[in-house]
C-alpha cells in the first residue's frame, strides 16, 4: 500500500503574496523561518515550528515551539529547516518566500536547498508570484503542467553542478531525446508546452526546471 508522503511549507523571508496561500493544504505541517514569522501573519497562519537566529526580526513571542539558531553557522535558517523536516520524515516540501527580494545570493542559496531536499529524496517546489521552480533527477521523471486559469508563459531547464545528461522532453515546442545541457549554454531557456503536460526525463546530471508566466 502506498502512502502519501508527509507535506511541510517553509516560510521563508520573502514577502509572500496572499494569493500563494493557495499552495497550502490542510494538515501541512508548517515551518517559519526568521522574518517568514512575519509571512506566517500575513496569510494569517500559525506556524508549527519557528527557526531561526533573528537576525532579520526580533525573536517572536508566542507559544510556538521555536528553535533559536547561533548568528554564525554554516546553515542558512531555511537550510535548517529542510534538514529538520528530512529528519522528521517529511518528504513532500514547498517553500515560499525564497525566491525574489532584493538579494539575489539568497535566492541561489534557496535553490541550493532545494537541491539538497531533492537529492534527499523530496518531492520539492519553490514557488513565486510567476514562477515555480522543480528539480530534475535520474530515474525520477518530472511531468509540468499547464494551468488553464492562469497559463504558464515558457518552462525552461538548466543543468545545475555540471552536464545534464540523457535528457528527453515531450509535450513541447522544443522536444529534446537523449540531449546534453551544459551549464555555460542554456539551450533548455524558454520553452513552450504543446500539450496539456511536458514530460522531462534525464539519465545523468541534476537539472532545475522551471515554470515562469
Amino acid at each position: 500500500m502506498n502512502t502519501a508522503p508527509k507535506r511541510a511549507v517553509i516560510l521563508a523571508a520573502v514577502p509572500v503574496p496572499p494569493a500563494l496561500r493557495r499552495y497550502l493544504r490542510p494538515g501541512d505541517f508548517v515551518v517559519a523561518c526568521d522574518a517568514g514569522c512575519r509571512n506566517a501573519a500575513a496569510l494569517g497562519i500559525t506556524p508549527d515550528l519557528i527557526i531561526g537566529d533573528f537576525d532579520s526580526m526580533p525573536a517572536p513571542r508566542t507559544d510556538v515551539p521555536t528553535l533559536t539558531l547561533p548568528t554564525v553557522k554554516d546553515d542558512t535558517d531555511t537550510h535548517h529547516a529542510a534538514r529538520w523536516l528530512l529528519a522528521h520524515g517529511y518528504g513532500d516540501i514547498t517553500l515560499l518566500g525564497a525566491l525574489g527580494g532584493p538579494r539575489l545570493d539568497q535566492t541561489f542559496a534557496s535553490v541550493a536547498t532545494g537541491l539538497y531536499l531533492a537529492q534527499n529524496g523530496a518531492a520539492v517546489l519553490l514557488a513565486g508570484p510567476n514562477t515555480e521552480l522543480r528539480y530534475l533527477l535520474p530515474h525520477r521523471p518530472l511531468t509540468l503542467r499547464q494551468d488553464p486559469a492562469a497559463p504558464w508563459a515558457y518552462f525552461s531547464l538548466f543543468p545545475l553542478g555540471g552536464p545534464l545528461t540523457g535528457v528527453d522532453i515531450t509535450g513541447a515546442k522544443y522536444p529534446l531525446q537523449n540531449a546534453t545541457l551544459t551549464p555555460e549554454y542554456p539551450l533548455g531557456v524558454s520553452n513552450e508546452f504543446r500539450a496539456d503536460t511536458a514530460a522531462l526525463r534525464c539519465t545523468g546530471g541534476c537539472g532545475l526546471a522551471a515554470l515562469v508566466r
